[in-house]
């Protein structure tokens, strides 16, 4: 039994939103300061990402504990109307591994920050987390591959080569 009536419960529903959450904000405003520029719910890229770094092909989830059945006290699923909960967060769960499939399917990198990671004790180690795998990401995909050097290689193109 809900303890509110359905109209406070749907004013309390359609106060959720989806875009700027104050998670969000915080990353944001991490990465903005460290000079990472990004895109905010890029439309043109499977799930709307909520932050895509083009520089980085890297696209960032801040999902809701909540919302995306994260395994954390802020995940519980609620008491009353108990399969519908469990339905709709099975769902939302196969939506966002479904979007990252098809985004590491186009080259993109996919990193999720959860609700529960930017709590006030963890916040910093969160953000300087996300900040050093963005660095390892962009040096990792701008790192040259070598090839082994043979000496057929050094052949000169002006003088034919001597074999014996």
């Amino acid at each position: 039994m809900d303890v509110f009536t359905k109209d406070k419960r749907s004013k309390i529903m359609a106060a959720i939103r989806s875009k700027n959450t104050q998670p969000e904000i915080i990353v944001r405003k991490y990465l903005f300061s460290k000079g990472f520029r990004y895109r905010i719910n890029h439309p043109r890229l499977p799930g709307h990402p909520d932050i895509v770094l083009r520089k980085y092909r890297t696209c960032i989830f801040v999902n809701g504990c909540f919302w995306h059945g994260h395994d954390c006290p802020k995940g519980h699923l609620p008491k009353t109307n108990n399969e519908f909960w469990r339905n709709k967060i099975n769902r939302n769960r196969e939506r966002d591994a479904e979007e990252q499939r098809k985004l590491a399917a186009m080259g993109w990198h996919c990193i999720t920050v959860w609700e529960c990671e930017l709590a006030n004790d963890k916040r910093d180690a969160t953000l300087q987390s996300l900040e050093y795998t963005l660095n390892r990401i962009y040096l990792n995909d701008r790192t040259v591959k070598y090839k082994p050097v043979t000496d057929e290689d050094y052949d000169m193109a002006a003088e034919p080569s001597v074999r014996e």
